[in-house]
């Protein structure tokens, strides 16, 4: 007989994150139940709660959602600023986390959080939205089968156009675009190379006298064999289609672009069979059509196998405090020894 897995009672705290619509997804999937919502700020409750992945929710506090019979993990949507606190409310309550990107600006309550997390074994999964994207997902398998040969350089892109509105809120942070968008790729490259020698950060800003944005910016990855660079802008008018992750090996490149709806372009010096499906990656150049990426799908699925124990987490508490410690350094918020 099947057995039947009970729905994961879930809550979101905060509706000020630029992804809090994401709760959408986990009250269509069949894996959870959406107990409640949080947030404090009434202004941007109001604006919230008629929207389609909020309506219809009850709006309580932290501490009672916290307090729902059997909630067993969190979504943290807030502003920026607000992230860090809220995620060790909850982890202190024992609930698992996902929390949004980037892991605020503090890298010691980071890592405190983090620690207390893995002491009580619980998920504190991060919302970078390209973990669960096929193009990712392939171009993993190749480093892992060792058919790109040794990697040498990698290269990403992760740029947009901001409105006036989104450049004066995240013109709050010092980071600037690195820190907001470009954290996103960070976590690519750092599951592509372990943690650098060294990041430098160069920062520049393009449209000036209206905020105080830091729109344009690049980081520099260095290794003993290989170097990385991140770009990441706020002022680009292709920049959605441009979004790419290029990794050059000595046997292969693998070209993923555009990154939200993820096509590759593969170069191969030599011939490759997947064991797991017996296709072949042929010599030379070739296409791969992927189907078309829904974001945070994947995210939900994950965290629900993980939470029923049916798998462990495939990032590391220790990836993730890695991945933070770069993304404030190549916002040149932290420096790089």
């Amino acid at each position: 007989m099947p057995t039947h897995n009970p729905k994961i009672r879930i809550g979101q705290i905060g509706v000020g994150h630029a992804h809090a619509d994401k709760l959408a997804v986990y009250r269509n999937s069949p894996d959870y139940e959406v107990v409640g919502i949080v947030e404090p700020d009434e202004k941007l409750r109001l604006a919230a709660q008629n929207k389609p992945a909020f309506r219809d929710l009850p709006w309580m506090t932290r501490e009672e959602l916290l307090s729902q019979p059997g909630l067993q993990a969190v979504l943290i949507e807030t502003e920026v600023r607000h992230l860090l606190d809220q995620a060790e409310a909850c982890i202190a309550a024992g609930r698992h986390v996902h929390l949004d990107k980037p892991a605020g600006e503090s890298l010691e309550q980071y890592r405190r959080i983090l620690q207390s997390a893995q002491r009580q074994s619980l998920l504190m999964q991060m919302g970078y939205m390209f973990r669960y994207n096929p193009g990712y997902l392939l171009l993993k398998k190749f480093i892992q089968q060792g058919w790109l040969g040794e990697i040498f350089e990698v290269h990403a892109v992760m740029s947009k156009v901001l409105d006036p509105r989104t450049r004066e809120q995240l013109g709050a942070y010092p980071g600037g675009i690195m820190f907001e968008l470009g954290c996103h790729v960070i976590d690519l490259v750092l599951n592509i190379l372990p943690q650098p020698d060294r990041i430098t950060s160069f920062s520049r800003q393009v449209v000036t006298g209206q905020d105080r944005l830091i729109d344009n910016m690049l980081a520099v990855f260095e290794y003993p064999k290989a170097t990385a660079t991140i770009r990441s802008t706020g002022v680009e008018v292709e920049g959605f289609a441009r979004r790419h992750v290029t990794v050059c090996g000595t046997r292969g490149t693998f070209h993923i672009q555009p990154l939200d709806n993820p096509s590759i372009r593969l170069s191969l010096a030599e011939s490759v069979t997947d064991p797991d499906t017996g296709k072949v990656y042929r010599k030379g150049v070739q296409e791969i059509e992927l189907p078309k990426y829904a974001r945070y799908v994947g995210d939900a699925d994950d965290m629900a196998k993980i939470i029923r124990g049916d798998k462990p987490s495939d990032y590391s508490y220790a990836h993730d405090l890695a991945v933070q410690t770069a993304v404030l350094q190549a916002s040149g918020l932290l420096k790089s020894h």
